[in-house]
Parts: structure tokens; sequence; C-alpha cells
């Protein structure tokens, strides 16, 4: 969507709010011997109490309040019987309707024991977000977003997925631009406008630049050994600097 009202911009951060909020405490709450059943369900509770529903229940029938894809699996998990293990990387991605208006974020956190590989990749896909945030200005080419991500990658010795990528969201999941894919295509000559909004989302990898469908039909796994890390923002498109609807209230 296109901001066109300060009605809308309240609505995104407010919506932002809630994602992130949600967003947090799973993260926060990730522990040994948890299922993702039990992960998704705080999710859940969480996003009902602020009067929000889960976007990709309402908008696709997904089964679960949340998505939640660990080691293997890059995107789209399905919350279930999967027990979280000690060692393991978990990210989980927040999407949420509230008052008609959508947000989107995402964040990936290494269960203790850290590895020093798991560690750099998500510190990598990190900085590969806010790298890319920072390119996000009115008139900039959108193909800048995924050089920056891109660039980022590679210096850390790390790959992207290339068929996973950002998108429009506002009063929708899923809108214009899509396809804000996370390397450079040179082919890409759209311009970001003034009050658009986008979800800006970043994967890394160690082995895959391509994700597959699971037989479930929805979570979409890299190749076998493969790691991967996901950080979201929803941002608002101005002349300067965007604004991030989605920050930590802890962590920025």
């Amino acid at each position: 969507m296109t901001i066109e009202s300060q009605q809308d911009v309240d609505g995104i951060l407010k919506a932002g709010r809630v994602v992130a909020h949600v967003r947090d405490a799973m993260l926060d709450a990730i522990e040994p011997g948890m299922t993702t059943a039990e992960l998704d369900q705080l999710g859940a509770d969480l996003l009902e109490s602020f009067g929000a529903k889960s976007a990709p229940r309402v908008t696709y029938n997904f089964p679960g309040a949340t998505c939640i894809s660990i080691n293997e699996e890059a995107a789209h998990g399905i919350p279930g019987p999967r027990i979280i293990q000690a060692g393991d990387i978990v990210n989980v991605d927040v999407s949420a309707e509230l008052d008609g208006y959508f947000a989107d974020t995402g964040g990936t956190v290494v269960v203790p024991p850290i590895s020093r590989i798991k560690a750099r990749l998500c510190h990598a896909t990190q900085l590969a977000l806010k790298h890319a945030v920072a390119e996000a200005k009115a008139g900039a080419p959108i193909n800048r977003i995924g050089k920056a991500i891109q660039q980022t990658a590679k210096s850390h010795a790390f790959k992207v997925i290339r068929n996973l990528a950002g998108h429009g969201v506002g009063k929708g999941l899923h809108e214009e631009p899509e396809g804000i894919v996370s390397y450079y295509n040179p082919s890409d000559t759209r311009r970001l406008q003034v009050g658009q909004v986008i979800a800006i989302e970043p994967f890394l990898s160690t082995k895959s630049t391509y994700v597959n469908e699971a037989e479930d039909g929805w979570t979409l796994l890299g190749q076998h050994g493969n790691l991967s890390a996901q950080y979201e923002h929803t941002i608002i498109v101005t002349r300067g600097a965007p604004i991030v609807a989605t920050l930590s209230e802890r962590r920025g």
C-alpha cells in the first residue's frame, strides 16, 4: 500500500508494534524441550490479547498462527510436535492484521550452545537487513535493496536464497511491489515511492541458493545440512530514512 493519511501511518505502526512484541516474546521463550506448537500457541495467545489476527491464517489458511522454521527449514515451517533441541537455529516469522492494517516481521535465534558459524550467520543476516533498510529511500531503485543484501552476504562468506523475497504489505499480507529479492537484479528498473509500505527480509544461508517445498505443502527446505537465518522489518518509505514499524522494544 501507499500511505495516504495519518490514519494509515498510525495503523501500520500499531500493527508493527504488535508483531514486533510477539516476535520478541516468542524468540525469548525458545528453550530446549518445547515443541514448535507450544511456541506457536504463545504467539497465538499474544496476538489475540492485542485483538490482532494471524495474517497467514486469514490470508492463506496456514495451519498455525506463526511460521516457525528450524535448521534445514528456511521458511513457512508449520508449528507442530517437533521438539526444539539444544543447538538448533530457530526462525520465527510473525505477521498479523489489526484494524485493517498488516505488518510482517521475523527473527532468528540459536539455542545454546551457539556454534561460531550459527552466530556469524545470524549476525550477517541482521547486518544485511540493516544495510538494506538504509537503501530504502523514495526514488531509489528497488534493486539496491538486493544489492546491499548480496554484498553483505558475500563479505561474510554466506549465500542468499534467491527464491525468497520481500514484498509490499499494508492492506494485505502480500502486495505490490512483489519480488524484492536478496540479490542484485539489474533488469529490475522499479523505484521506491514516498509512502510505500514494504517488508524487507533477507535470507542468508550456508549452502543453498534455492529452497524447495516440502511434502507438507508449506515448509521451504534448503539442501541437506543447510542452515539459514531470516530477519524482517516492515517499513514506510520516506525521502530520508524509512520509518521502521517493527523495531524491538528492547533491541531496536
